[in-house]
């Protein structure tokens, strides 16, 4: 069987000892500012596995964080299934694949799987990210089953992960719903741009879009074994009923995430400093 990857992407990842240096360096800053925690590490397995997460807002500010957390603890290589528009914009895409991802296509996904790696998803996908007002840390799979198809027909488990912190470092003043923006949207549209997935405009530090020191909190919970659903033959049902679990098990570790946020007095740099 071919298990090459679509759009050159390299099936093997090779992670040097100078790209570790280099990632911690581009990442020291952010981590100084989140000082993130982490729970659930320990509940990667060996061999090829599924992890299934929420999108915070942007999508792509915490998951480098996790990416090394588990590079450096648990010597795994997270591959993302990424955006079509993220490979589809040069430059971009040869970065991210550097470091693991690829096309979120089924054949990528059944290749890495073959290559026995850890594969991270987010079914939400650019929806999720680009979120409104009302909807911090709510998960917009919208009945999505593909992951869940996918991990039913390679036998690997599913790990509910769980993200959060970004949506509280910054506010939304204005989303994609805002009567204010309805002309751009009326424009945007006839141009034939996906409008739902307008980011939002957002303040931070002051009036800026700086992210408040807001601590970040990363959650990995204990894996669903998928081999149960293989011996249903209505592969579609058993998608559903999968991913309706999935999602309750991703629902459950951020509610944990933010009980632990709430109790945590190093939630903000100010508290951290008190806490030196």
């Amino acid at each position: 069987m071919d298990h090459t990857l679509s759009d050159g992407a390299p099936l093997h990842v090779d992670i040097t000892d100078t790209d570790k240096w280099a990632i911690r360096t581009f990442l020291a800053p952010l981590r100084a500012w989140t000082s993130p925690k982490f729970y659930g590490l320990d509940n990667i397995p060996e061999g090829a596995a599924l992890l299934v997460g929420n999108h915070t807002l942007y999508g792509g500010i915490d998951v480098p964080l996790l990416a090394e957390e588990v590079l450096r603890t648990r010597g795994r290589i997270m591959r993302g299934l990424a955006e079509n528009v993220l490979i589809g914009t040069p430059g971009v895409r040869h970065l991210i694949q550097r470091f693991g991802s690829v096309r979120g296509t089924r054949a990528n996904c059944r290749a890495l799987f073959a290559n026995d790696d850890l594969v991270l998803v987010f079914p939400g996908g650019g929806r999720e990210a680009v979120r409104r007002k009302n909807e911090k840390y709510v998960l917009k799979w919208d009945g999505r089953t593909g992951f869940a198809r996918m991990a039913i027909e390679a036998g690997v488990p599913i790990l509910p992960t769980a993200m959060i912190g970004i949506d509280d470092a910054l506010d939304i003043v204005m989303d994609a719903d805002h009567p204010v923006l309805k002309p751009v949207k009326a424009i945007a549209e006839r141009l034939g741009a996906r409008w739902e997935l307008a980011p939002p405009l957002v303040r931070g530090v002051g009036p800026t879009a700086i992210p408040r020191p807001e601590r970040f909190y990363f959650s990995i919970g204990e894996p669903i074994e998928t081999k149960a659903w293989q011996d249903n033959p209505n592969i579609d049902a058993a998608a559903a009923e999968l991913s309706l679990l999935v999602r309750k098990a991703v629902e459950e570790e951020i509610n944990f995430l933010l009980a632990e946020r709430d109790r945590d007095p190093g939630r903000t740099l100010w508290g951290r400093l008190r806490g030196l």
